[in-house]
Parts: structure tokens; sequence; C-alpha cells
């Protein structure tokens, strides 16, 4: 009996035959709600966070409608990063090669740092399939070696990160020289106020899907570091003791951050890679080359960066600096525990970072207080529990404090002679509080 769940979505044999070549046995929810809609020709906005299986869920259904007899663009799909468009374009490579269509069905990569001319010559046969960055595609598209006119679908990945590197007006400038009637398949980890308007612009009742975040998946542990004035470097390194990761990701808030976070990490001897948006376009493949060839154990990064590329096998995210949005929080830990592997996600935080977590505790996310040395890990009491012990603290107590002579120097038993004192200023603000009643 066969128990691929995808035979319900009635696909041609072939894509059902990919399927199973993939090892996909269960469609993830994202899947199981935008594919028959995207096989009756229906607009799509598909939210949900990044490893959710978004990427299968348009590949698929589009595949299905391929007609290799025609010799003309079928479906066109953009992505904010050549990194990101190089993957899909694999991805897309590997169901060609399972569906036994090498050589029929041609699919092509348009990215920028490939010679234009060319790309230009390859483009002479016009391919089913185009997988690239919006700004080389338009360069195409401007220079009449392609035409996208044919094309059914279109696809937008990652489209809140098109919106903030500003691609979208490039996006905006092919859909401008694609027919009226387009499918317009959008996926997206958030979706901003600014997208909205784009939306309206194109999209005609469109299946809006969104997949709640599932915070708690039981082969995600989360764990909280109290910084306590110490360095990011330092901490780190104390929890490369006690983990062994296959690849953990360090995630820090900005690239002058990242760049100071793993110049003091490989001080410290820690081969750390390094990957964010201010790198050249060749030093970014270098580093996604190394990292693939699991030379680094340690990845620092930035969200954009990490957002633009998918690194199989991560093991453990690691927060530097925990991020001041909750679904930047929600895209970092989805990097591990996929596909039924365990994860773990510790975060380093201060008293200013209470707020979030508390919000993040509120969506169901259980976090657990640690300290780690010397290669163990040991339970920690949260920062607030100090804090709501210091609230308890009197007016008369805290103003007693404030009274007792700070000493210049530091002899035997001075804590317990401050604490005399103390009481002794206490006793006499009580007694006089009672007298001006």
């Amino acid at each position: 009996m066969n128990n691929n769940e995808f035979n319900h979505f009635a696909l041609h044999p072939i894509i059902n035959d990919v399927t199973e070549r993939l090892g996909f046995k269960k469609p993830t929810e994202i899947q199981g709600k935008v594919i028959p809609a995207i096989l009756k020709g229906q607009s799509v906005i598909g939210q949900s966070r990044t490893g959710s299986g978004k990427t299968h869920a348009y590949l698929l259904p589009l595949f299905n409608q391929i007609d290799s007899n025609k010799q003309e663009v079928q479906f066109v799909i953009t992505a904010p990063t050549r990194e990101l468009a190089t993957q899909i374009h694999d991805e897309v490579r590997k169901i060609i090669h399972y569906a036994e269509k090498d050589g029929k069905w041609i699919a092509k990569l348009l990215v920028g740092g490939t010679d234009k001319q060319k790309m230009v010559e390859k483009l002479k046969r016009p391919p089913h399939i185009i997988v690239g960055t919006p700004g080389r595609i338009l360069d195409m598209v401007k220079a009449d070696a392609l035409s996208i006119y044919s094309a059914k679908s279109f696809v937008i990945d990652e489209a809140d990160l098109m919106l903030d590197l500003g691609f979208i007006n490039e996006v905006d400038q092919l859909l401008v020289r694609s027919r009226k009637d387009i499918q317009l398949l959008v996926f997206s980890a958030t979706i901003p106020q600014r997208l909205q308007h784009f939306f309206k612009k194109y999209l005609e009742n469109p299946l809006y899907v969104k997949i709640e975040e599932h915070f708690s998946p039981e082969t995600m542990e989360h764990r909280l570091i109290a910084r306590k004035h110490r360095s990011d470097a330092a901490i780190i390194l104390e929890i490369s003791k006690a983990i062994q990761p296959y690849i953990a990701i360090i995630f820090t808030n900005g690239k002058k951050q990242a760049n100071e976070l793993a110049q003091a990490l490989q001080e410290k001897g820690l081969d750390a890679g390094l990957i964010h948006g201010g790198l050249t376009p060749r030093e970014r493949k270098r580093v996604l080359k190394d990292i693939q060839n699991l030379r680094y154990q340690y990845v620092v990064a930035t969200d954009l960066a990490a957002r633009g590329i998918d690194i199989k096998g991560v093991s453990h995210v690691i927060n530097a600096q925990i991020p001041k949005e909750e679904e930047f929080y929600i895209h970092r830990v989805g990097r591990t525990a996929r596909a039924g592997m365990e994860g773990m996600a510790i975060s380093l935080y201060d008293e200013a970072d209470l707020k979030l977590i508390a919000k993040l505790e509120q969506k169901g996310l259980t976090f657990t207080y640690v300290e780690v040395k010397d290669g163990d890990w040991k339970e920690a009491k949260p920062w607030n529990e100090r804090k709501l012990r210091t609230n308890t603290t009197t007016n008369s107590e805290r103003e007693a404090w404030k009274q007792v002579p700070k000493a210049k120097k530091v002899k035997p038993g001075y804590k317990k002679k401050m604490k005399r004192q103390q009481e002794s200023i206490k006793r006499k603000l009580n007694k006089k509080s009672k007298f001006n009643k």
C-alpha cells in the first residue's frame, strides 16, 4: 500500500514519483493548504517561517502544469539574493532529474555576477522555467534576450526581504511586462504594511494562508544565559565547550556586531565563519562554499544574510544579541530543529530583553535559565526573579541604605557593619514616620 499523502492532490504520476524520490511522505502545513489552490490557477499569498516547506509548496504544482511541447517561458521564480535563487534552481534541477526530463524541461538561472553576453547566448532557446534575482531577469527582458509575457505563473519568494533590500521596484517592472491574468504566488515570512499596497495593485481575491508559528516542537530547546557584563565572545567560548554542534549559527543584530564578534571569537581560537550583506559577492560565495564543506562549526550571521540562504544541518542557534522583535526570534530559531532533527536555541540576555522574552512565553515558548562553566550546564535563576526580590525592598530600607556611609577601604566584616548601620537608620526612619503621622 502506498502511504504517500501527496497522492491526495491528484498530481501527475511523474510528479508523484518525484515526491517519492525526494523522500516526501506527508505534505507540510503550508503545502497542504496552497498546493490545491495553485493547481486550480489561483493566486496565493503564503506566510510561514523559514524551513516550513514553502519552496516545494509552489514548485510541485507548477511542474505539474509544465508543457514541454511549448518552447516558451511558463513560470518565473524571483528571489532576493543570488544564493537563494541558486538554491531554488538546484531544487528545480533536482525535480527535472527525478522526473527524468533532463533536456526536455529547460530551466535557466539568471543572477548577477555572471557574464551578461554568455547569458544572452544561453537564452536563444527560450527556457520553460526562469529562476533568478529580479534585477538580472529585468536586464535580460530589457535587452530583448527574454520575454516573460508567455509565463502563466510568477513567484515572489521571500517577499519581505525583497522589500527590505529594495528589489520590489524591479519586481513591479517585471509584472508590468507580464500578462494581466498572471497567477501570482507570493511567499513571505512576514507581511509588512508596505507589501499590502503592492498586493492591492496586482492581486484580485488571492488565497491568503498564514501558518501560525508552532513555537515549541518537542525537538526544540530554548536556553537563556544572563550576560552579567561579560563579553559575548567569552560566553560563546564557554558555550562551545558544552556543545558539539554540527553547525551553530550565531546571530547578531547588525553587520558591525557580526564583524566584531567573528574577530573576537577567532582571537579566542574559535574558527568561526562570517556571513552578512556587507560582504562582496565573491566573499559570500567563498564563505557559503566553506560552510557547505563543513569547514566551520560556527557561523556568525545577521538576520538578512541568514534569511537569504539555506544552511543545511544547523543543530544550534546562538543569539549573541536577542532581536528586538518576536518574529525575528522565531525566524532565527526556525533554522534549527528542521526535518525532525533535534535543535537548541541559546540566547544571551540582559534586563532590557525581559519584555520580549515575556511576550514569547505568552505565545507558548518555554525557556530554561542556565549558566555554563567549564563545559557544564547549570540551572540559573531568572534575572526577573532577582528583580522581583529587589522590588520587595521597602522604601525605608532603600532610604536607610542611601544614608549608610560608604567605606573607602574595605575591611573584614564590613558587610555586617554596614548592615547594622542600615538597620539602625531604618529604625530611626520608621520612628520618625510614626511620629509625623
